[in-house]
């Protein structure tokens, strides 16, 4: 099978951690030791949230005062791609010595008309008080909005059109390498009037880019791994009901947060609906027993799933 998987930021670096390297190094090396086993038996595409480490360094970037302004946000995401991709190749090559593995830079296409960049809704970054939020937008020139009992910035966050480079990385999985790719959605970058690439102040949501991905490369399965075993309905409250086996009609009758599961539900439902193949959203640590049925919320046309043969990688 040709699986693409897309690791959470939370399941990278959770919520009460410091964002230290050693901190997320230890983390990506528990990841790959869930993922190594994918890569044995199917050819693998792995994509990365980055939100707890573009929010990092965002804050780098405005308290420095040698910087006339602060980077752009295609810019930091650049960098984190560069980071979180480092530690994924080196832990990958680790643990797959007989595979080549390869971590790339990518662009995510969005469009320039798309109603994301006039209400931004994206947050990154700390959460603050309102006080300190609106001061700092002041300070700053930053959209905050309330999240939950706190205060945040957000961004935009068009859709995602295509990845810029997606031949190149159809071209190492017939060649049979592991790609690392796309982090954090990819960096946003949009044709200007004379047809060039240029860059965005913007996040592109990674798990809708994830699934774009997955279609463009005709991948048979997509898998959402995050720091939750799998969706539930009424999540955080007594009566929360875990959703096993089911359908995208049954999922998208539901109502789930547009700031956290919301957007990770719709990117099943889509690949699945466009693709016919098989999506699932479950912990990192259950990867395997995602894909052959037995963990995690699977998502399939007809609500039914076996559990893949096993075969080696195509070359």
């Amino acid at each position: 099978m040709r699986v693409v998987v897309a690791l959470g930021g939370n399941a990278l670096l959770r919520r009460e951690e410091r964002p230290d390297a050693a901190v997320q190094l230890a983390n990506i090396r528990a990841a790959v030791s869930a993922l190594a086993p994918l890569a044995h038996e199917h050819e693998l595409v792995i994509t990365h949230g980055n939100g707890p480490q573009v929010g990092v360094l965002a804050l780098q970037s405005a308290a420095d005062r040698s910087l006339s302004s602060p980077y752009p946000f295609d810019v930091l995401g650049a960098e984190t791609q560069g980071m979180i991709g480092y530690w994924l190749l080196q832990s990958l090559q680790n643990a797959l010595p007989e595979r080549q593995v390869c971590a790339l830079l990518n662009q995510t296409l969005v469009s320039a008309a798309d109603p994301a960049f006039t209400d931004p809704a994206k947050f990154v970054g700390p959460v603050y008080d309102r006080t300190e939020a609106e001061r700092l937008a002041a300070e700053r020139g930053w959209t905050v909005k309330q999240d939950g009992a706190h205060w945040r910035r957000v961004v935009p966050s068009p859709r995602p059109q295509r990845v810029v480079e997606t031949r190149l990385i159809r071209l190492l999985l017939t060649s049979g390498a592991v790609a690392v790719c796309a982090g954090g959605g990819g960096v946003p970058v949009i044709r200007d009037e004379q047809g060039q690439l240029t860059g965005v102040e913007a996040v592109v949501d990674k798990d809708l880019t994830a699934a774009l991905l997955a279609e463009a490369l005709d991948a048979d399965a997509l898998l959402l791994l995050t720091d939750v075993p799998h969706v539930s309905l009424g999540y955080g409250t007594p009566g929360a009901v875990p959703i096993g086996r089911t359908t995208p009609a049954a999922l998208r009758a539901q109502q789930f947060p547009a700031g956290s599961m919301g957007p990770k539900v719709d990117a099943v439902c889509r690949f699945v609906e466009l693709t016919g193949g098989m999506a699932a959203i479950g912990a990192l640590e259950d990867a395997r027993a995602i894909l052959d049925g037995a963990a995690g919320t699977v998502v399939t046309p007809s609500g039914s799933y076996a559990k893949p043969a096993t075969t080696e990688h195509r070359t």
